[in-house]
């Protein structure tokens, strides 16, 4: 039903179910906001969107309080200016302001706040005890001097990923953020997701930065260092130099990391190729001789830590491969090192992630031989963004180049990985062909493409319908989980992803991240992925040539020894 209301002097029309906020968003009304997220559940916690509604003695939260009828709705007059700035100036008196050297310098939601409120000075007294921050773990930082108490990371640990490691704890003045008992994320079960990054408004919690070690690394000159860059980060990074979501920058990306001092750059759509033809070589010997289904992918490292933590009575469901990215570490301190004619422990590994749990990932102890990591050092997104800013360049002005091979070879089916369902839909491609030595006749799956938590697709292979699920964010996967606990899991293969959307939702992604901006990520790799000229895992001549030269043939027994790994029981330790 829809209502007729007025705001700022303006006759409005909108839906009665609406908040004052959503309508004043819809109007081009900007109403102030800190708490609020627009794909979280809306709280009311800070006050920051306060307006005066004709009738009410108090000032009303606009995202709070649902649209009516007749309401007369002023979001701007100096008694809602000066209420604003007190709560903000209150936020500030609890808070470590030394903003020049916050990991939010700059992305800040409070920072923004104080410079459109004009707040030059505070009028209370800064009553801060300041605590230790806290590095216990390889991805997450927390930093509770910042911490202005919004609630949103809780809500993206218990609503939107359903693990439950952090939460409101203690009452009052003395109510913080954190899990239980004030333990630390290592004694709790993090899934180091970030998602409480990505909707953190300050610098709270943040990811462990590995820039300047990376740095100190190439400027070492007894080192090869060498990066490979994730399927999503093309569409992503631009963001951190004000480009739009979705925009792609390979090239210009490429050229940055060369001119930073990279030996080489390669793309871990390679290794998202061969992923497929080890996954999918797999799952046909799974189908061919009574494996356990529904198989499991294994590339998402939050994931990994998940089913290890809560459900690692289904491990056996699990693929056994590595995720792409621990595939080229392994490749590159075996193969690559031999091509190069250099010792292992002088090849420097550097990812450039979308993930914070892909730091944890790289230092699990079965990810490497001989006390060497496959992997030295992650980097996120927005590490990638700071370290390019660092050097003095702009990736929007960049020239392009071009990856170097061999692990720069790559087909539209590595590249999709970046995306929910990109997964499963490269998988389909190639299982298909191989199995039945025909061409497919429509490669594009788009029934599992999108922001849909669940998703599903069959597809005829011979004569069997191999039927197959997709879920992203683990508050999905906990439903998958349990129907396969129940037996109604009906499916040959399910791919999971630990972050809302895949990969260009991950935590270690450019903020803010929502639902919009996923939504123009995921445009802008399919758009990219059409205009490839190979589409298929299975038609890469690098992939073909590398099985020629070292690997035999997808899941032989050295593809097992570098490629494939096993999981841990990780509840009852």
């Amino acid at each position: 039903m829809k209502v007729n209301l007025t705001i700022n002097g303006h006759q409005v029309h909108a839906d009665e179910n609406k908040t004052i906020l959503q309508v004043a968003k819809d109007n081009h009304i900007r109403i102030p906001t800190l708490c609020y997220h627009p794909d979280l559940r809306a709280k009311g916690n800070c006050r920051v969107c306060l307006v005066e509604v004709e009738g009410y003695r108090n000032l009303q939260a606009a995202c709070m309080t649902k649209v009516a009828e007749g309401m007369v709705v002023n979001t701007n007059n100096e008694r809602v200016r000066e209420a604003r700035r007190i709560v903000v100036e209150l936020i500030l008196a609890n808070h470590d302001q030394n903003c020049t050297i916050c990991h939010s310098n700059g992305v800040c939601e409070l920072q923004r706040l104080t410079e459109e409120l004009n707040i030059k000075e505070n009028r209370y007294e800064n009553i801060l005890d300041q605590e230790e921050i806290m590095y216990g773990n390889p991805s997450v930082v927390r930093d509770m001097n910042k911490c202005i108490k919004c609630g949103r990371c809780v809500q993206a640990c218990n609503d939107v990923q359903r693990v439950g490691a952090i939460y409101n704890i203690g009452r009052s003045t003395e109510m913080r953020m954190g899990p239980a008992y004030d333990y630390d994320l290592t004694q709790v079960s993090c899934t180091y997701c970030g998602q409480c990054i990505s909707v953190c408004p300050v610098g709270a919690i943040y990811e462990k930065d590995d820039v300047v070690a990376v740095l100190e690394a190439i400027e070492d000159k007894t080192k090869t260092v060498i990066i490979q860059i994730a399927p999503s980060i093309r569409v992503s990074v631009g963001e951190v130099f004000g480009m739009k979501p979705g925009t792609l920058v390979t090239g210009k990306l490429v050229k940055a990391l060369r001119m930073i001092g990279f030996d080489r750059v390669f793309d871990t759509d390679f290794t998202a190729d061969l992923t497929i033809l080890e996954e999918g070589t797999e799952f046909i010997g799974r189908i061919k001789n009574g494996g356990v289904l529904p198989m499991l992918t294994s590339c998402s490292p939050g994931w990994i830590n998940y089913i290890e933590n809560f459900y690692p009575e289904l491990l056996d469901h699990l693929s056994s491969c590595k995720s792409p990215q621990q595939m080229f570490g392994a490749l590159a301190k075996t193969y690559y090192v031999d091509k190069l004619g250099i010792n292992p422990e002088d090849l420097i590994v550097v990812s450039c992630m979308p993930c914070t749990a892909k730091k944890f990932e790289a230092l699990r102890p079965e990810m490497g031989r001989d006390g060497i990591q496959d992997v030295d050092y992650v980097l996120t997104t927005r590490e990638i963004g700071r370290m390019i800013k660092m050097q003095g360049y702009n990736l929007e002005h960049m020239d392009e180049d071009s990856f170097d091979e061999p692990f720069g070879i790559t087909t539209g089916a590595g590249l999709i990985f970046g995306a929910s369902g990109g997964v499963m839909e490269a998988a389909l491609r190639s299982v298909y062909e191989i199995l039945t030595g025909e061409e497919l006749k429509s490669i594009d799956f788009h029934n599992v493409r999108g922001l849909d938590g669940f998703k599903e697709a069959s597809v005829m292979i011979g004569d069997l319908e191999v039927k197959v699920a997709i879920t992203n964010s683990l508050k999905n996967a906990k439903v998958m989980l349990e129907k396969i606990k129940a037996g109604q899991a009906d499916y040959h293969f399910v791919e999971v992803m630990c972050c809302p959307g895949g990969c260009i939702g991950g935590g270690g992604q450019p903020r803010p991240t929502n639902n919009v901006i996923r939504i123009e990520r995921i445009k802008g790799i399919y758009n990219s992925e059409k205009q490839m000229k190979l589409r298929k895992s299975h038609e890469n001549p690098a992939v073909k040539q590398l099985y020629k030269e070292f690997l035999d043939m997808p899941n032989s027994h050295i593809a097992h020894q570098l490629l494939h790994t096993k999981y841990t029981n990780k509840r009852d330790k």
